[in-house]
């Protein structure tokens, strides 16, 4: 029987694992990992990411290990690696899950599966944690998501048939280096959150019996935020644990919670239904770019190309990313993500808010900034929450927020920013927001690089011809057709598609909240 390969990517696991069970229902099993040289030279890669996922594979080798087999690791280009281990094996199946990554992932396998058709090699892709590949419509995706949902888990097997390679010794050294190599010219800087399985079930652990408690109370708070929020995003992202198993998992809890009497535990059932909805909508927002792979470059909305791009400042792109902008909040939220890895979701909004509208930068020169610092990178979200943080979809309300604003509210006694801008750290509570207007400024802290009312409004001015456009509102509905959210009634859908125009528009004069799961940090409980 032909060897059947078991291409793991963004699915570091052996439980829930579809493309494991049906390779190994065909014949003895060569699990493989491909260490990629090119994908590590693409500007949203960056060594955190190669740490959380190199702690993943040797939970991954330990766990195969235990079964009596080994996960080959493999250096180079993907379509070479495959080339030579027919060469080294003979033909073979080939097995994977889907992937749903940038345009280099993207345009990779569909170079390898060209690959396979001319080599007569046989590739099945099995679709991953609800998202539809070559999805015609929008309309019933939520349904169809929810039934993979909850759809019984696949076990762990027990027991695998492994393909025995000639000369094993020699494959396992050679494998031993591919994973332990550092990636040439890549330095961390930071903690990373740590990878792995076992890791990653810990932290569903702790959280469903314990930090969940509190989640939606903490969930905009930039400190303790890091003790309530999942943490798993990272785990998701990289697939040591499934969403439905996840998800399951919350269920189960949630259901246990609610048959008890405390008035607490049904209040503490509806934070994990909550998480459960955030859940939903990180499938959602990969579906997006599933379905159109071209919003990692180009605008969901075509009217708004090049709005930003002819005023670029390096200047305010560089204080910005280096955490000097003269907004406390802000630049402590920047600080703490290249110290940590992770921070929530309602800061990462921040942060994007103020770079595109305050500094008025655009998003394809900051997406790359922030991909490179999460720990948790996830494309589809990335790039669609980019999007709309930018106000560049045409479906989506424009947040424009007040950085002063947001501080006095989720840091009112100034714990974060004090933190990690310890050049504020003597200013009282009542200057620690704006500490320009105390007498003598800090002298090692910057001040404001703008004004941020008066580049909110100019930012307002600036956008106003774009949805006056003569094809706004056409385009706009397209763009809802084709990416929009099905999730609720008919009519109210129907409503939110005609008013696309004017409910975006009116959004421009208040700043709003948003709330959309991503995940946890590392040294920052208050």
């Amino acid at each position: 029987m032909h060897p059947q390969i078991v291409w793991f990517k963004r699915d570091l696991r052996l439980h829930d694992h579809a493309p494991l069970l049906a390779a190994a229902a065909r014949g003895p099993v060569l699990p493989l990992y491909i260490v990629e040289p090119q994908l590590w030279t693409q500007a949203d890669s960056s060594s955190r990411h190669w740490q959380f996922i190199q702690s993943s594979l040797r939970d991954l080798q330990n766990a195969l290990r235990s079964l009596g087999g080994l996960l080959q690791v493999e250096r180079g280009e993907a379509i070479e690696v495959l080339r030579q281990l027919k060469t080294r094996i003979g033909p073979f199946a080939l097995w994977s899950h889907e992937e749903t990554g940038n345009a280099w992932t993207f345009a990779r396998d569909r170079q390898v599966a060209s690959w396979c058709r001319t080599e007569g090699i046989r590739w099945q892709e099995l679709p991953a944690n609800g998202v539809v590949r070559h999805l015609r419509n929008r309309d019933g995706w939520a349904a169809a998501r929810n039934a993979v949902m909850q759809a019984p888990r696949l076990a762990a097997p027990t027991q695998l048939r492994f393909f025995a390679i000639a000369n094993e010794e020699q494959a396992n050294d050679r494998s031993s280096a591919a994973l332990e190599e550092p990636l040439v010219g890549m330095a961390t800087a930071g903690r990373v959150q740590a990878g792995g399985r076992r890791e990653g079930l810990a932290v569903l652990e702790s959280f469903l019996q314990s930090r969940s408690s509190r989640y939606m109370r903490t969930i905009s708070k930039p400190g303790i935020s890091v003790r309530h929020c999942s943490r798993l995003s990272a785990h998701i992202a990289y697939g040591t644990l499934s969403v439905r198993e996840i998800d399951q998992a919350t269920a189960a809890r949630q259901a246990l919670l609610a048959s008890e009497p405390n008035p607490g535990s049904a209040d503490w059932a509806q934070q994990l239904q909550a998480f459960r909805s955030r859940l939903a909508w990180r499938c959602h927002f990969v579906q997006k770019l599933e379905q159109q792979p071209a919003i990692e470059f180009r605008c969901m909305h075509p009217a708004f190309e090049g709005m930003r791009e002819s005023e670029f400042r390096a200047d305010f792109f560089d204080a910005w990313h280096a955490g000097r902008t003269g907004y406390p909040l802000i630049d402590a939220c920047m600080r703490s993500l290249q110290a940590n890895g992770w921070i929530t979701f309602r800061m990462r909004a921040l942060l994007v808010s103020f770079a595109s509208y305050h500094l008025w930068l655009d998003w394809r020169r900051t997406a790359p900034v922030l991909a490179q610092l999460f720990t948790d990178y996830e494309p589809g979200i990335h790039y669609s929450q980019f999007q709309m943080q930018s106000g560049v979809t045409g479906i989506n309300a424009v947040r424009m927020y007040n950085p002063v604003k947001q501080s006095i509210e989720h840091d009112p006694e100034g714990k974060f920013i004090r933190r990690y801008l310890p050049e504020l750290r003597n200013l009282p509570d009542e200057l620690i927001h704006e500490p320009w207007k105390a007498d003598s400024p800090p002298r090692d802290y910057p001040p404001p690089v703008v004004d941020h009312e008066a580049t909110a409004r100019a930012a307002r001015q600036k956008m106003a011809p774009y949805w006056r456009g003569e094809d706004f509102r056409d385009q706009a509905q397209e763009v809802f057709r084709r990416l929009g959210s099905r999730n609720r009634p008919t009519e109210t859908r129907r409503r939110a598609e005609a008013r696309a125009t004017t409910k975006a528009k009116a959004a421009t004069t208040a700043t709003t909240s948003a709330s959309t799961q991503m995940s946890l940090g590392l040294d920052e409980a208050d």
